[in-house]
């Protein structure tokens, strides 16, 4: 954790709102993203978004550093959040890859052969587990290197190569099956 951060949270901790604004504004766009490649609904990845930072103010002063930053606890407080989401809905939780990944082309055959693929990759995505598509998801829809997705996670870097080749090889053979 910088000591930027380490100054923010402590900000945080004494109630300082401007605190909170700016760890909102500064973690809000990737955990929404995490969330919405989650959930299938705009309005649902929304609203955990939003529970997502309610118990970061209610749970605060309960937050310790142990080597890893803020947004490791978003990422897992979120994670949490989507599992109770679709273990309530009664749902098997998938990677939601529509509007996300619209094509660029005004070309009608194009754009199918994107939608196709993108329902392809949706469906391969539910054979791997948990961590595999915490990983494929941060290593490639967040753009994070394996050091940040290691100390997000909780990992070492040799596990989170580990699980991404996995996981790539098991997106491989499900895509070819």
């Amino acid at each position: 954790m910088s000591s930027d951060e380490a100054q923010l949270l402590q900000r945080a901790k004494e109630g300082d709102p401007a605190a909170f604004a700016e760890i909102y504004d500064l973690y809000q766009p990737p955990i929404y993203r995490y969330i919405a490649y989650r959930v299938d609904d705009t309005g649902t990845a929304e609203d955990l978004t939003g529970e997502v930072f309610v118990r970061l103010i209610e749970k605060i002063d309960r937050f310790t550093y142990r080597g890893l930053p803020l947004l490791a606890w978003l990422y897992t407080i979120a994670r949490n959040l989507v599992a109770d989401h679709h273990r309530h809905a009664g749902q098997s939780v998938s990677l939601a890859l529509g509007e996300h990944l619209a094509a660029d082309t005004t070309d009608p055959e194009e754009a199918a052969d994107h939608t196709l693929m993108r329902r392809r990759l949706a469906s391969a995505m539910a054979f791997l587990t948990e961590d595999q598509r915490q990983v494929i998801s941060l290593k490639f829809i967040e753009d994070l290197d394996n050091e940040a997705v290691a100390r997000i996670l909780g990992k070492s870097v040799g596990a989170i190569k580990a699980l991404q080749h996995r996981a790539l090889a098991v997106l491989q053979r499900a895509l070819e099956a």
